[in-house]
């Protein structure tokens, strides 16, 4: 498999979106991380159409 495949790993177009509190961003500790990533994945959940949008190919069987 390629390195980058959107249309084959739907997912990877979804990193930049869990990214993106992340970007430029100094951590001092794994926990705060996780805590950061905790509360993204939470606004993630809320963004459904959104993620759709994002990962879904006319190919793919409906959800």
């Amino acid at each position: 498999m390629p390195p980058y495949s959107p249309e084959l790993q739907p997912a990877e177009r979804l990193w930049t979106l869990v990214d993106e509190p992340l970007v430029n961003e100094h951590f001092e500790t794994i926990s705060e991380i996780e805590e950061l990533l905790v509360k993204r994945c939470n606004v993630l959940r809320e963004m459904k159409e959104e993620i759709r949008n994002l990962t879904h190919y006319h190919w793919l069987n409906s959800i």
